[in-house]
């Protein structure tokens, strides 16, 4: 039997046993609801581009206390995770020609915030300023001045195959040189420096573009096809639950000499996530803009 004096104490000490425990378990579901919306995931493909927006996406939403996580896949599998909400964003989707059987197959579930890129996102034959052909359909009549070669990357990228239907389309008389990005850039500077003739596959975005003077060749025939935008796209029930992150990547824009620095960094040697750190810093004020 209790005596009457102890009653006091021993309900306050249940009390606040039972205090505790709801602060405890309140607590932990509260931080559990706090981190399913607090945590990002882009995926993203291993395109030079895509890689850098990325990386440089994953620190500006870092410091704005996101926890983001980054996923590398293939296309097919990046829209399977977009559409079933495994992933939140996609950076660098090529609209609205290449990638537009995965965008009629996924619209429903998917927002496209626009395209980031303020130029004409595109592949085909690229050769310096300086050089005075201007057309695709007069590279035969210059076959000597380019060593009748067209200097490729590796054999298994696309713009390859572009490349040998375009040989077929306009009856050039030229051999792809296979390679690697790496040597088509190396063969590109070297002939630049000595002022030589020299045509390359090429694409943009690409940081070669705001270190030398390049133009493409004219495609009447429309080997390479149209000029497209690089779409950001999001999983719809992201795009309810995390409208700040929509709003800011709304306003997300880079012109060539901007991306083409970003790029040039990863080039360099520093890591993706170094490089995006350092560009950052460099541009505060284009960086704010996007955040205001």
């Amino acid at each position: 039997m209790f005596k009457i004096g102890k009653w006091p104490k021993m309900s306050t000490i249940v009390l606040s046993i039972l205090l505790i425990v709801t602060l405890v378990v309140g607590c932990g579901n509260q931080q559990g609801e706090q981190g399913v919306k607090s945590t990002v995931k882009i995926g993203y493909i291993n395109w030079q581009e895509d890689i850098a927006v990325t990386y440089l996406w994953q620190e500006i939403l870092k410091e704005k206390g996101y926890q983001v996580e980054l996923v590398n896949v293939d296309v097919a599998p990046l829209f399977v995770g977009l559409n079933k909400g495994d992933l939140d964003i996609f950076l660098d989707s090529w609209l609205p020609k290449t990638q537009q059987a995965y965008w009629e197959k996924y619209k429903d579930k998917l927002d496209d915030y626009g395209s980031w890129y303020q130029g004409e996102a595109k592949i085909g034959l690229v050769v310096p300023k300086y050089v005075s052909i201007n057309s695709i359909n007069q590279l035969n009549d210059q076959k000597n001045n380019f060593n009748g070669q067209i200097i490729g990357i590796d054999p298994g990228a696309g713009i390859m195959k572009t490349t040998d239907k375009a040989i077929k389309d306009y009856s050039l008389n030229y051999e792809i040189v296979q390679g690697s990005e790496a040597a088509m850039l190396a063969t590109l500077d070297k002939a630049y420096k000595e002022n030589k003739w020299v045509v390359i596959t090429g694409w943009s975005p690409h940081w070669m573009f705001s270190k030398y003077e390049l133009k493409y060749l004219s495609d009447p025939n429309k080997a390479f096809g149209e000029a497209e935008g690089l779409h950001i796209l999001a999983n719809k029930e992201f795009t309810q639950k995390q409208p700040a992150i929509g709003a800011m990547l709304k306003k997300f824009k880079l012109n060539d000499q901007q991306v083409g620095s970003l790029e040039s960094l990863i080039n360099q040697g520093l890591s993706p996530q170094d490089a995006a750190k350092k560009w950052i810093q460099d541009n505060k004020t284009l960086v704010n803009s996007w955040l205001a």
